[in-house]
């Protein structure tokens, strides 16, 4: 919605209304930090994957940067931040391979600590992935929750369906895939007969239908603690409309800010934000909580 002005909004902290004191419409370059999943649980999707990883890429300004990270049993920092598109489509297609487990939640983390708090302006994630961890060593559910509290960063989760692959491990034996690539000269679809390992009569790690309820509890939070918003990505129409929708979300935003009224605000207290526009049929998407980081912290 553009034309907006300061006037035309009400912001709140723990339901108390604040003097906007910075408004600007955000037309500016940002840095999105790409963030791939390519454990076993997304094997059957891989192509669909970087075939839409390198078209977001390539849907941003000449001016935004894209850094790429894949993750499965390990993180990988396959380029820091760029706006190469050759080299962005060379190092999604050669170096995004399929590994065994997933450490989600410790690509998170590094993501935010080794490279987002370095970097100045405006900055998202993009997370590619069904947000089933299996793996993680140095993070957790609720430690990357709590990073995001103090990240000045939209999260925007693209929620892989790989249903297919719960079936599968939930069915040892075999399955066999269909896949549908599209080209220039029309649609190609082919089949792939993949073993499905036994575990000996018990489920993998991250195969239960829990570990599918917990994995979207924390997508859905990632994208509402930050201002973000969570797609599904049931196939390769909605994972199109998904990239189009977040690149046109970064590229039109309004940044407003303000210095609390509070008389003193602890460190690591969460505080509640609220805004609001003096406009009708308008919905807001904004960030709803900030904590304020440690004395000593790096975070502003």
């Amino acid at each position: 919605m553009p034309g907006l002005k300061r006037e035309d909004f009400t912001l709140f902290e723990n339901n108390q209304e604040q003097s906007i004191a910075y408004f600007e419409p955000a037309e500016k370059p940002f840095t999105v930090a790409l963030l791939l999943d390519t454990s076993a649980s997304t094997h059957f999707h891989l192509d669909e994957i970087k075939e839409a990883a390198i078209a977001f890429a390539k849907q941003l300004r000449p001016q935004d940067r894209v850094l790429i990270v894949s993750f499965n049993s390990e993180v990988l920092l396959l380029t820091e931040a760029t706006n190469n598109l050759g080299l962005i489509q060379d190092v999604i297609e050669v170096n995004a391979y399929t590994g065994t487990s997933t450490r989600l939640y410790d690509a998170v983390d590094l993501t935010i600590k080794e490279r987002l708090n370095q970097i100045k302006g405006r900055k998202a994630i993009v997370l590619f992935t069904d947000g089933v961890d299996t793996a993680s060593q140095q993070a957790t559910y609720e430690s990357t929750l709590s990073e995001v509290d103090e990240l000045d960063a939209l999260i925007y989760p693209i929620q892989y369906d790989t249903t297919d692959y719960l079936r599968a491990m939930q069915n040892a034996g075999t399955i066999t895939v269909t896949t549908t690539q599209r080209g220039i000269f029309g649609n190609r679809t082919s089949q792939q007969t993949y073993n499905v390992p036994t575990n000996n009569g018990q489920p993998l790690p991250g195969a239960t239908k829990a570990d599918y309820d917990r994995a979207d509890r924390y997508l859905h939070e990632l994208a509402d603690k930050t201002g973000g918003r969570l797609y599904e990505a049931n196939d390769t129409n909605q994972l199109s409309a998904s990239f189009t929708r977040i690149a046109e979300e970064l590229r039109r935003q309004y940044t407003i800010g303000y210095y609390p009224k509070a008389a003193a605000v602890a460190d690591g207290e969460l505080r509640q934000i609220r805004v609001r526009v003096r406009q009708p049929n308008l919905a807001v998407k904004a960030r709803n909580s900030y904590v304020k980081p440690n004395s000593g912290s790096q975070n502003q």
